[in-house]
């Protein structure tokens, strides 16, 4: 996988888009966070990781909480359980509701953010953290077969569930001209896309990236 082509992925509920669109992915703690911001993921995961410590590769320790987290592909295993329940997700979510947001990852890298990328599910014990300086070596390092498995149940793929949805963690926000794309799961919420101010151009409808 070429560090270029990389793209990293992070859904939302759509009433975030025109917040998101003004002032871009925010963190919760951000001067511009949105006040009105509607979850729609594991509560309970979300509490875990606000004050979760994990170790990095040059042995400095980082936050899971003070940091945006992305994935590097579609269809992970939490965008299941939003849509059909289970876990700590309160409320099941339409499809028609949630929105990918997909960046390239060359140029979130040339942000002066800052940012680790993880091999695997961050709060999984065997999951190893690395910072920027690992970099290059990110494409080696995520195991790509197991991120765009779609396939991930049973006790003996708890290990490929795990590396399928390592994380690229990002502080302290991404503003708007970095956003790359936008998908939706299908052309009637695409024209609302539209009528929000997204280029059409950067809307993908398909209801594939669902379950």
């Amino acid at each position: 996988m070429n560090l270029e082509k990389i793209k990293i992925y992070r859904i939302t509920h759509i009433s975030n888009i025109p917040h998101i669109l003004r002032f871009g992915i925010t963190h919760k703690n951000s001067p511009n966070a949105n006040k009105s911001y509607t979850s729609i993921g594991d509560v309970k995961l979300i509490g875990t990781r606000e004050n979760k410590i994990v170790p990095i590769n040059n042995k400095e320790f980082l936050k899971l909480g003070d940091f945006i987290p992305f994935y590097f592909w579609i269809k992970m295993p939490m965008l299941y359980v939003m849509q059909h329940g289970g876990n700590h997700v309160g409320k099941v979510v339409p499809p028609e509701d949630i929105i990918y947001i997909s960046c390239k990852l060359s140029e979130i890298i040339k942000l002066k953010n800052k940012f680790y990328f993880s091999d695997g599910h961050a709060i999984d014990a065997f999951t190893l953290f690395y910072d920027r300086y690992k970099i290059k070596e990110l494409p080696t390092i995520i195991d790509w077969n197991s991120v765009m498995e779609l396939h991930w149940s049973g006790e003996d793929k708890l290990a490929l569930k795990r590396k399928k949805q390592a994380e690229f963690l990002i502080f302290p926000e991404i503003p708007p001209e970095c956003l790359n794309s936008f998908g939706c799961y299908n052309e009637k919420i695409k024209l609302k896309l539209i009528s929000m101010g997204i280029d059409e151009n950067k809307i993908f409808a398909n209801h594939d990236f669902y379950f």
